[in-house]
């Protein structure tokens, strides 16, 4: 049996830091946007019990890769002794914030539960998903959502479908760096779902990316020709959002090298779960 599965990404719409916990982590405050951009995963069964990925991905051993990661941690947590053959076929660009390892994960997860036949609930899965990352649970979740705590307490909010135009600058920002520099805002304050859908919200992350990485400000910069232009997540990449896919597409034609970028719709309901085989 095999089975082949999108895996998408995510934007920030806006991103608050709003504390730090002893445990170092940072609580937050964000919207998670969905897109209909994806990377795609092939899974098939082996019966000798190991992962096997490819094509390998330059600088990151399979042991380090999230969706190995998930695999194994699945296995463990379910006793289940088959073994998958997973191929990536990858589209999002690394190191983004744009949640593509995550997403990975997310859906090698929901894959070989389906895959594996371990019917293992949702609750279940983002429990074993957090450990790979804050940002995975969204995926599993499978709705655009509003999200607290350090990105896992979700509640779904259903969103316009703008199409975005998501701008890649030639540049990979460290997530870490930028949670452990000293001008990072960690105090802003909560605000309520309507407020951000009445005013709007910002990323606290901007600043400091930007004071970091200058290509990551002369990329917004160019952007904010356009539109309103934005930081998602850590970055390095920024988005904006426009009325058609036409008006996105004539701003991506005039994006000067080497950047690089691409045009996606917004969605509410993840492209993962319309692809997951339907529970008999």
């Amino acid at each position: 049996m095999t089975l082949s599965l999108r895996s998408p990404a995510k934007l920030n719409l806006f991103l608050h830091i709003t504390g730090q916990r002893e445990d170092g982590y940072h609580n937050l405050q964000t919207l998670f946007q969905l897109l209909d951009y994806s990377d795609q995963l092939d899974f098939s069964i082996n019966l000798d019990g190991d992962i096997q990925l490819s094509p390998p991905i330059p600088g990151v051993a399979n042991k380090q890769n999230l969706i190995v990661q998930a695999a194994r941690a699945l296995q463990q947590y379910s006793g289940c002794t088959l073994g998958a053959d997973i191929r990536l076929h990858k589209c999002l660009p690394m190191g983004g914030g744009l949640g593509g390892g995550s997403s990975n994960a997310a859906t090698t997860l929901l894959g070989l539960n389906a895959l594996w036949q371990l019917n293992l609930s949702q609750k279940e899965l983002i429990k074993i998903g957090i450990q790979m990352g804050a940002d995975v649970p969204v995926f599993i979740h499978g709705k655009t959502a509003w999200a607290e705590g350090i990105g896992e307490q979700l509640t779904p909010v259903d969103m316009p479908n703008h199409w975005y135009l998501v701008l890649v600058p030639n540049t990979h920002v460290s997530t870490a760096e930028v949670f452990a520099h000293q001008g990072l805002t960690r105090n802003t304050h909560p605000i309520k779902i309507r407020a951000f859908l009445e005013q709007g919200g910002k990323n606290d992350c901007q600043s400091v990316v930007e004071a970091l990485y200058p290509e990551v400000k002369k990329a917004r910069q160019w952007l904010a020709q356009f539109a309103e232009a934005r930081l998602t997540g850590t970055g390095a990449c920024l988005f904006a959002h426009f009325v058609s896919e036409t008006d996105a597409r004539l701003v991506l034609e005039q994006l000067p090298a080497p950047w690089q970028g691409f045009v996606a719709k917004g969605v509410n309901q993840s492209p993962l779960l319309c692809s997951l085989p339907s529970k008999k």
